[in-house]
């Protein structure tokens, strides 16, 4: 028998308001913008005091990550498809003919290439990841981050550690 043990912190103050426009099929959906929600689930093995983790812990880094994010535009850095300008004060975005001038202090620049729910989730969760390794005090087994666009859409991403070897 597999025992797996696991905590979750959702919604409540895990948000963040930020502005995007992803990029599909070779379009540029119009500049809009999302309440997002965040679900974080950690498993793994309990430590001496009989827990996954700490929720408050788990809460305050997952809150620190999101509050980078609130009230900005969400650039997506890597983009195939947009152009992309850096000025010492903003940023140029444009598509086709298009453009937008956001000050720098308006804006997450994010590694990734596309602003969809599912990749957001992904740069926030390895984010979390390396804040959680240095501090295990027990075996994580993974980590799952769900980033909620509106109510009965989110997008998903989980890590998951190397198997333990017992000995």
């Amino acid at each position: 028998m597999e025992i797996r043990r696991r905590v979750s912190v959702e919604r409540n103050r895990l948000h963040f308001a930020a502005a995007h426009m992803a990029t599909f099929a070779g379009e540029c959906e119009p500049l809009h913008g999302h309440n997002y929600q965040l679900i974080i689930e950690l498993e793994g093995e309990l430590d001496d005091d009989s827990w996954v983790w700490d929720f408050g812990d788990l809460k305050r880094a997952t809150k620190a990550i999101a509050d980078e994010l609130d009230h900005r535009f969400l650039l997506q850095r890597e983009s195939r498809v947009l152009k992309i300008v850096e000025f010492a004060d903003a940023w140029e975005v444009s598509f086709n003919e298009r453009t937008f001038r956001f000050p720098k202090s308006d804006v997450a620049v994010l590694p990734i290439d596309n602003t969809t729910a599912e990749r957001l989730a992904e740069w926030v969760g390895n984010r979390l990841w390396d804040y959680l390794q240095p501090k295990a005090t027990a075996a994580l087994r993974g980590l799952t981050v769900g980033v909620d666009e509106m109510p009965g859409q989110a997008g998903w991403f989980s890590v998951m550690a190397e198997p333990r070897v017992l000995s």
